[in-house]
This record gives C-alpha cells, sequence and structure tokens, in this order.
C-alpha cells in the first residue's frame, strides 16, 4: 500500500514539475487551485512549491494565482453546499450513517466559531472543500465567508512561496533526496486533517 502511494505521489511530483517549466504553470496552478476548494483531492501547495522553485521570481505572481484560483473554488464550493445539499449531499450521508457527525459540523458553523473553524481550515492541512460545501449547507453569511477564505488563503500561499523563494533550490534538492520521508509527511498531514474534522 505505502509503496503504492509513494509511486504516486512521485508521479504526481514529477508531473507537477514538467508544469512547473511550461509557459501555462501559472494557469494549471490557478485551476488545480480552484478546484481543490470543491471537489480536487490535490492540494495546489504541490504545484506551487514546484514553480517557485524552479522559477523564484515568479513567487508572488505564483502566490496570486493560487489565491485567486482558490477563493473563486471557495464560492464555487459555498454554491455546491448551498444547492445540492438537500439533494446530493444528505444521501451521501445517509448512505454513511454519518448524520451525527454532520449534526456537530452545522453546530459548528451555526455557532460561534464557524468563522474560526473556516480560517483554521483556510490555513491548514484540514480539506479546505470540506469547509466550503459545509459553509454553503449551513447559510454562512457569504461576504464574511469571502473575506476569511480569501485572507487565509492568501496568508498559507504567501507563507509557502515566500519560503521557497528564498530556499527553493535547497528545498528542491532536500525534497527529491528524502522524498520517502515527505510522503509519509504529505500522508500524516492529510490524516491528520480528517481526524480533527472528526474530532469536531
Amino acid at each position: 500500500m505505502l509503496t503504492t502511494v509513494r509511486r504516486w505521489t512521485r508521479a504526481l511530483y514529477d508531473w507537477t514539475l514538467r508544469w512547473s517549466e511550461s509557459p501555462q504553470a501559472l494557469t494549471a496552478l490557478f485551476l488545480i487551485a480552484l478546484v481543490e476548494s470543491s471537489i480536487f483531492p490535490i492540494p495546489p501547495d504541490v504545484l506551487l512549491i514546484a514553480i517557485v522553485a524552479a522559477r523564484p521570481q515568479a513567487w508572488l505572481r505564483a502566490a496570486g494565482a493560487c489565491t485567486a484560483g482558490s477563493a473563486i473554488g471557495a464560492a464555487l464550493g459555498y454554491a455546491i453546499g448551498a444547492g445540492f445539499m438537500v439533494t446530493l449531499g444528505q444521501p451521501i450521508i445517509d448512505f454513511y450513517g454519518a448524520q451525527a457527525h454532520w449534526d456537530r459540523v452545522v453546530a459548528l458553523y451555526t455557532g460561534e466559531w464557524g468563522v474560526w473553524f473556516l480560517a483554521v481550515a483556510a490555513f491548514t492541512p484540514i480539506p479546505f472543500k470540506v469547509a466550503t460545501i459545509s459553509a454553503g449547507a449551513t447559510h454562512m453569511a457569504f461576504v464574511p465567508f469571502v473575506i476569511v477564505s480569501l485572507f487565509g488563503r492568501a496568508a498559507r500561499f504567501l507563507i509557502v512561496a515566500a519560503i521557497l523563494r528564498a530556499f527553493g533550490a535547497e528545498v528542491r534538492r532536500q525534497l527529491e533526496r528524502h522524498f520517502d520521508a515527505a510522503t509519509l509527511l504529505f500522508l500524516a498531514l492529510l490524516i491528520g486533517g480528517f481526524v480533527v474534522l472528526r474530532l469536531f
């Protein structure tokens, strides 16, 4: 299992490196960030890191493209939650017997911590699509949703890009030298994000 995941992650990494050196790199980054906020499972950080490592001078434009795509994708996720939760989301919840977990999400988003949870999800490995779709399904106020999503994602991507701008070549060398460890870290962060969601 771990070997399969490593092989798949390595293939994805190599694919993103090829994109990072193409003229369409920023467009691809924008599109991946857009769909990741609503449906796509892979975070855009992978391509952002590859682009800035390959072209450090483009760090600010890359962070901007990533933020813009992610913010638009967040609005799309909100729309999915607001418009299709009854027809699509509820049958899925019923199929998995997850009504109790969903009730906790609803209580969280309709309570005083809803916006703060969104901010944490925008900045951390918590799957952002879960946060955006849930916000729409629970009818969180849209303007605060957009503002928090925009600032949270911008902070995350600017920090990643700035670190890569300063240490890009070395980071890329270390990543390729210790790829197995990096794969395990990626999996740990992803699983940790879902564990945090279950705790709520």
